[in-house]
């Protein structure tokens, strides 16, 4: 066999190899895929990473990453899902690919409540030029991501500009009405023991915390009047005192419970309900 034989019968055969390569590649992606299409997340994140042992030449990192990271997610891992997410974002080829690995980084940090994070990364792509086009998806999810931090009014205007999502922005001006203002609770109190409570619809601990506040005030204004000094000390210090910091603590208490329920009522209906994309 001649010199120029041998070569060409040793470039034959790393043509073949790197072409039975490729194929057995893709077969152990396509196959990943398949799994991660028929929601078998941990199956298809064990075959994904199998395929990125062999995959020398990275040829499938980006798509494997964002379906490891994608399956993850499904999976409520959150973190291991931000990491993969992150490394799809290294290996991404295109600004098509970089934003897709992005955002959905965003929506994990949105689900996982790190929503500071998520908005960094949101506002980060909306000041890039490169996703100009995509501004409207960018802001989608930084109304999301205030709806997570439990500020319904700015999702209220997120939503509502340019009628981004007028059923959203219907539902978040809906839940920041119902809110009660937890200061306003707070403070009226000073001034009028159980106002807090009765704002709220707790009118039955309303009524008590007045009722205690106006006895133990009357009994302690009339030890005073009568010159008994000590029983007016102590009913003042340790039982009208108590009643009246205890007034207070139970309006802010009551209005961040009723707010919570308000919001949680509202975020049950997103997730069982709400038709549109969620994080």
């Amino acid at each position: 066999m001649t010199f120029v034989n041998k070569n060409l019968l040793l470039l034959i055969i790393v043509l073949t190899s790197s072409l039975v390569a490729q194929s057995t590649l893709q077969q152990q992606f396509d196959f990943a895929k398949k799994l991660f299409t028929q929601e078998k997340y941990f199956d298809a994140i064990t075959e994904f990473k199998r395929l990125q042992f062999f995959d020398n030449e990275n040829q499938f990192s980006f798509q494997s990453n964002l379906l490891i990271g994608k399956s993850y997610k499904a999976g409520a891992k959150y973190d291991e899902s931000i990491k993969y997410f992150v490394l799809s974002e290294m290996d991404a080829a295109s600004d098509e690919e970089y934003f897709k690995a992005k955002i959905f980084n965003a929506r994990t940090n949105i689900l996982r409540r790190t929503t500071k994070q998520a908005e960094r990364i949101l506002n980060d792509l909306l000041i890039d030029q490169r996703f100009k086009s995509n501004e409207k998806e960018i802001k989608y999810w930084i109304g999301w991501s205030y709806i997570f931090s439990d500020d319904w009014e700015k999702a209220y205007e997120i939503f509502n500009e340019n009628n981004l999502d007028t059923a959203l922005a219907s539902l978040c001006e809906l839940v920041d009405q119902e809110k009660y203002s937890v200061n306003f609770a707070k403070y009226s109190s000073y001034l009028i023991p159980g106002f807090g409570q009765f704002y709220t619809g707790e009118y039955l601990s309303g009524a008590i915390s007045l009722g205690w506040n106006i006895l133990f005030g009357y009994l302690t204004i009339n030890a005073f009047v009568e010159d008994r000094i000590f029983d007016a000390i102590i009913i003042g210090n340790f039982l009208w005192l108590r009643f009246y910091s205890g007034n207070i603590q139970n309006a802010e208490k009551f209005a961040v419970q009723k707010n919570l329920e308000i919001s949680n009522k509202a975020l049950e209906y997103l997730q069982y309900s709400f038709m549109g994309e969620r994080p």
